[in-house]
Protein backbone atom coordinates (compact mmCIF):
# COMPACT_ATOMS: atom_id res chain seq x y z
CA UNK A 1 0.00 0.00 0.00
CA UNK A 2 1.10 3.72 -0.36
CA UNK A 3 2.20 6.13 1.55
CA UNK A 4 0.01 8.33 0.04
CA UNK A 5 -3.36 6.37 0.63
CA UNK A 6 -2.42 6.10 4.07
CA UNK A 7 -2.11 10.01 4.42
CA UNK A 8 0.99 10.10 5.59
CA UNK A 9 3.55 12.70 4.53
CA UNK A 10 5.41 10.60 2.03
CA UNK A 11 8.77 12.46 3.88
CA UNK A 12 8.98 10.07 6.82
CA UNK A 13 10.72 6.78 6.47
CA UNK A 14 9.43 3.29 7.40
CA UNK A 15 10.28 3.79 11.18
CA UNK A 16 8.31 6.96 11.73
CA UNK A 17 5.70 5.52 9.63
CA UNK A 18 5.73 2.58 12.18
CA UNK A 19 5.89 4.86 15.39
CA UNK A 20 3.04 7.11 13.93
CA UNK A 21 0.78 4.08 13.64
CA UNK A 22 1.69 2.75 16.71
CA UNK A 23 0.77 6.70 18.91
CA UNK A 24 -2.69 6.88 16.75
CA UNK A 25 -3.57 3.04 17.62
CA UNK A 26 -2.60 3.94 21.62
CA UNK A 27 -3.45 7.42 21.78
CA UNK A 28 -0.33 8.36 22.92
CA UNK A 29 3.66 7.39 23.62
CA UNK A 30 6.46 8.49 25.85
CA UNK A 31 9.91 8.06 24.72
CA UNK A 32 11.43 5.83 26.77
CA UNK A 33 8.60 3.34 26.15
CA UNK A 34 8.60 4.25 22.36
CA UNK A 35 12.55 3.49 22.56
CA UNK A 36 11.80 0.22 24.09
CA UNK A 37 9.16 -0.98 21.77
CA UNK A 38 10.98 -0.10 18.22
CA UNK A 39 14.49 -1.56 20.06
CA UNK A 40 16.43 2.17 19.19
CA UNK A 41 18.09 5.26 21.44
CA UNK A 42 15.82 7.58 22.77
CA UNK A 43 17.69 10.40 20.90
CA UNK A 44 16.36 8.56 17.76
CA UNK A 45 12.37 8.63 18.65
CA UNK A 46 12.82 12.60 19.88
CA UNK A 47 14.01 13.21 16.25
CA UNK A 48 11.28 10.78 14.84
CA UNK A 49 8.60 12.83 17.11
CA UNK A 50 10.37 16.24 16.09
CA UNK A 51 9.74 15.23 12.69
CA UNK A 52 6.03 14.10 12.82
CA UNK A 53 5.08 16.43 15.20
CA UNK A 54 6.24 19.44 12.52
CA UNK A 55 4.35 17.82 9.97
CA UNK A 56 1.36 17.98 12.37
CA UNK A 57 0.64 13.65 12.15
CA UNK A 58 1.16 13.77 15.90
CA UNK A 59 1.15 16.61 19.14
CA UNK A 60 4.67 16.94 20.75
CA UNK A 61 4.41 16.76 24.27
CA UNK A 62 7.13 17.02 26.67
CA UNK A 63 8.49 13.66 27.29
CA UNK A 64 6.20 11.96 24.40
CA UNK A 65 3.45 12.53 21.69
CA UNK A 66 0.02 12.22 21.62
CA UNK A 67 -2.58 11.57 18.90
CA UNK A 68 -5.25 14.11 17.48
CA UNK A 69 -7.51 11.66 17.28
CA UNK A 70 -8.77 12.33 14.00
CA UNK A 71 -10.16 15.88 15.34
CA UNK A 72 -8.41 19.10 14.88
CA UNK A 73 -5.72 20.01 17.33
CA UNK A 74 -7.92 22.76 18.66
CA UNK A 75 -10.76 20.36 19.49
CA UNK A 76 -8.15 18.10 21.01
CA UNK A 77 -6.90 20.39 23.12
CA UNK A 78 -9.70 21.33 24.73
CA UNK A 79 -10.52 18.24 25.91
CA UNK A 80 -6.95 16.81 27.14
CA UNK A 81 -6.47 16.47 31.21
CA UNK A 82 -4.75 18.84 33.20
CA UNK A 83 -0.94 17.16 33.17
CA UNK A 84 -1.32 16.10 29.52
CA UNK A 85 -1.95 20.59 29.00
CA UNK A 86 0.53 20.66 31.36
CA UNK A 87 3.20 19.00 29.21
CA UNK A 88 2.08 20.51 25.53
CA UNK A 89 4.68 23.10 24.46
CA UNK A 90 6.24 22.77 27.95
CA UNK A 91 9.75 24.25 26.84
CA UNK A 92 7.85 26.96 25.40
CA UNK A 93 6.11 27.59 28.37
CA UNK A 94 8.99 27.17 30.50
CA UNK A 95 10.89 30.53 28.25
CA UNK A 96 7.59 32.35 28.17
CA UNK A 97 7.69 31.95 32.27
CA UNK A 98 11.44 33.31 32.61
CA UNK A 99 10.93 36.19 30.32
CA UNK A 100 7.83 37.53 32.36
CA UNK A 101 9.29 36.98 35.61
CA UNK A 102 12.16 39.58 34.57
CA UNK A 103 9.16 41.78 33.59
CA UNK A 104 7.61 41.44 37.51
CA UNK A 105 10.56 43.17 40.27
CA UNK A 106 11.26 42.57 43.68
CA UNK A 107 9.10 44.32 45.93
CA UNK A 108 5.94 44.33 43.86
CA UNK A 109 2.24 42.91 44.25
CA UNK A 110 0.35 41.44 41.95
CA UNK A 111 -2.15 38.88 40.27
CA UNK A 112 -1.91 35.62 38.41
CA UNK A 113 -4.78 34.01 36.74
CA UNK A 114 -5.45 30.20 35.33
CA UNK A 115 -3.41 28.83 32.91
CA UNK A 116 -0.24 25.90 32.54
CA UNK A 117 1.82 29.13 31.10
CA UNK A 118 0.97 31.07 34.35
CA UNK A 119 1.78 28.34 36.17
CA UNK A 120 5.32 28.31 34.66
CA UNK A 121 5.84 32.21 35.37
CA UNK A 122 5.21 31.66 39.21
CA UNK A 123 8.11 28.95 38.68
CA UNK A 124 10.38 31.55 38.11
CA UNK A 125 8.88 34.01 40.70
CA UNK A 126 10.11 31.63 43.72
CA UNK A 127 13.26 33.36 43.84
CA UNK A 128 12.03 36.77 43.81
CA UNK A 129 11.79 39.08 47.11
CA UNK A 130 9.45 40.76 49.47
CA UNK A 131 6.33 39.71 46.07
CA UNK A 132 2.67 39.79 47.50
CA UNK A 133 1.21 37.64 45.13
CA UNK A 134 -2.96 36.93 44.63
CA UNK A 135 -4.16 34.26 42.60
CA UNK A 136 -7.20 32.14 41.57
CA UNK A 137 -5.18 29.15 40.82
CA UNK A 138 -4.54 26.63 43.69
CA UNK A 139 -1.46 24.90 41.67
CA UNK A 140 0.22 28.59 41.83
CA UNK A 141 -0.68 29.01 44.97
CA UNK A 142 1.20 25.75 45.75
CA UNK A 143 4.39 26.71 43.85
CA UNK A 144 4.57 30.15 45.18
CA UNK A 145 3.68 29.22 49.18
CA UNK A 146 7.48 27.01 49.62
CA UNK A 147 9.02 30.98 49.03
CA UNK A 148 9.26 32.61 52.77
CA UNK A 149 10.02 35.77 51.15
CA UNK A 150 6.45 35.99 48.97
CA UNK A 151 3.14 36.05 50.92
CA UNK A 152 0.89 34.31 48.52
CA UNK A 153 -2.85 35.05 48.93
CA UNK A 154 -6.14 32.34 47.45
CA UNK A 155 -9.46 33.87 45.98
CA UNK A 156 -12.45 32.04 47.54
CA UNK A 157 -14.68 30.38 45.08
CA UNK A 158 -15.79 26.82 43.12
CA UNK A 159 -12.34 25.36 42.71
CA UNK A 160 -12.61 23.40 39.39
CA UNK A 161 -11.54 20.04 40.07
CA UNK A 162 -9.61 19.49 36.73
CA UNK A 163 -7.19 22.20 36.88
CA UNK A 164 -7.26 23.61 39.99
CA UNK A 165 -8.64 26.74 39.13
CA UNK A 166 -10.98 28.69 41.49
CA UNK A 167 -13.89 30.79 39.59
CA UNK A 168 -17.45 32.24 40.59
CA UNK A 169 -18.53 35.23 41.69
CA UNK A 170 -17.03 35.07 44.75
CA UNK A 171 -13.52 35.06 43.02
CA UNK A 172 -14.72 38.41 41.24
CA UNK A 173 -15.60 40.05 44.29
CA UNK A 174 -12.56 39.19 46.37
CA UNK A 175 -10.28 40.68 43.39
CA UNK A 176 -12.54 43.78 43.14
CA UNK A 177 -10.94 44.32 46.79
CA UNK A 178 -7.25 44.62 45.35
CA UNK A 179 -5.27 47.41 43.15
CA UNK A 180 -2.42 45.43 42.08
CA UNK A 181 1.39 46.90 40.23
CA UNK A 182 0.92 43.99 38.11
CA UNK A 183 -1.34 41.13 36.67
CA UNK A 184 -0.06 38.31 34.78
CA UNK A 185 -2.86 36.32 32.60
CA UNK A 186 -3.51 34.01 29.95
CA UNK A 187 -6.08 33.19 27.73
CA UNK A 188 -7.28 29.90 25.84
CA UNK A 189 -7.11 31.49 21.82
CA UNK A 190 -5.67 34.53 20.56
CA UNK A 191 -7.24 36.11 17.15
CA UNK A 192 -5.32 38.05 14.76
CA UNK A 193 -7.31 40.79 15.31
CA UNK A 194 -6.24 41.30 18.85
CA UNK A 195 -9.45 39.60 20.42
CA UNK A 196 -8.58 37.27 23.71
CA UNK A 197 -10.69 34.38 24.04
CA UNK A 198 -11.86 31.61 26.47
CA UNK A 199 -13.95 28.51 27.16
CA UNK A 200 -15.57 29.36 30.70
CA UNK A 201 -17.39 32.69 31.22
CA UNK A 202 -17.25 32.60 34.90
CA UNK A 203 -13.00 32.31 34.55
CA UNK A 204 -13.56 35.47 32.25
CA UNK A 205 -14.79 37.20 34.34
CA UNK A 206 -12.80 36.91 36.55
CA UNK A 207 -9.91 37.39 34.55
CA UNK A 208 -11.22 41.07 33.40
CA UNK A 209 -12.08 41.87 37.00
CA UNK A 210 -8.34 41.29 37.46
CA UNK A 211 -7.27 43.06 34.25
CA UNK A 212 -9.53 46.03 35.96
CA UNK A 213 -7.51 46.06 38.91
CA UNK A 214 -3.75 45.69 37.95
CA UNK A 215 -1.96 49.04 37.07
CA UNK A 216 0.08 47.12 34.16
CA UNK A 217 -0.83 43.85 32.87
CA UNK A 218 0.89 41.06 31.03
CA UNK A 219 -0.33 38.58 28.45
CA UNK A 220 1.49 35.59 28.41
CA UNK A 221 0.82 32.92 25.92
CA UNK A 222 2.37 30.71 23.36
CA UNK A 223 1.99 30.84 19.42
CA UNK A 224 -0.68 27.58 19.40
CA UNK A 225 -3.20 29.99 20.53
CA UNK A 226 -3.57 31.34 17.62
CA UNK A 227 -4.76 28.30 15.78
CA UNK A 228 -7.51 27.59 18.50
CA UNK A 229 -10.93 28.75 19.32
CA UNK A 230 -12.99 29.79 22.04
CA UNK A 231 -16.28 30.99 22.33
CA UNK A 232 -16.29 33.53 24.95
CA UNK A 233 -15.05 36.72 24.51
CA UNK A 234 -12.37 38.46 27.22
CA UNK A 235 -11.53 41.33 25.40
CA UNK A 236 -9.26 43.39 22.97
CA UNK A 237 -5.02 43.14 23.14
CA UNK A 238 -5.26 46.99 24.24
CA UNK A 239 -6.44 46.14 27.30
CA UNK A 240 -2.60 44.92 28.33
CA UNK A 241 0.36 46.68 28.51
CA UNK A 242 2.58 43.32 27.37
CA UNK A 243 2.11 40.25 25.26
CA UNK A 244 4.86 37.38 26.13
CA UNK A 245 4.58 34.91 23.13
CA UNK A 246 7.91 32.44 22.19
CA UNK A 247 7.39 32.87 18.09
CA UNK A 248 6.27 35.59 15.99
CA UNK A 249 2.75 36.09 15.57
CA UNK A 250 0.62 36.90 12.48
CA UNK A 251 1.51 40.54 10.54
CA UNK A 252 -2.18 41.69 11.31
CA UNK A 253 -1.54 41.06 15.39
CA UNK A 254 1.90 42.98 15.47
CA UNK A 255 0.15 45.70 13.76
CA UNK A 256 -2.91 45.83 16.26
CA UNK A 257 -0.17 45.55 19.10
CA UNK A 258 1.74 48.59 17.98
CA UNK A 259 -1.90 50.36 17.23
CA UNK A 260 -2.40 50.18 20.92
CA UNK A 261 0.89 51.07 22.21
CA UNK A 262 1.55 47.08 23.76
CA UNK A 263 4.89 46.14 24.34
CA UNK A 264 5.07 42.74 21.80
CA UNK A 265 7.95 40.45 23.37
CA UNK A 266 8.29 37.27 20.82
CA UNK A 267 11.48 35.40 21.89
CA UNK A 268 12.69 33.91 18.82
CA UNK A 269 13.32 37.30 18.07
CA UNK A 270 14.86 37.80 21.16
CA UNK A 271 17.64 35.32 22.01
CA UNK A 272 19.26 37.15 24.76
CA UNK A 273 15.86 38.66 26.16
CA UNK A 274 16.35 41.06 29.11
CA UNK A 275 13.77 43.65 30.34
Amino acid sequence: MSVQSNNVKPSINRRQQSLLAHIRSNGKGDVDSLSRWFQVTPQTIRRDLNTLGKLRLIIRVHGGAIAPGGISQSEQLVNLDYNTRSMLGHDAKDAIGARVAKIIPNDASMFINIGTTTESVARHLTSHIGLLAITNNINIANTLRKSNAIKVMTAGGLVRHEDGGIVGDATEEFVNQFKVDYAVISCSALESDGTMLDFDIREVKVTQAIIRNARSVILACDITKFDRKAPVRLGQIDMVDYVVLNEKPPISFTKECNKAGVKLICLDREPNSGN
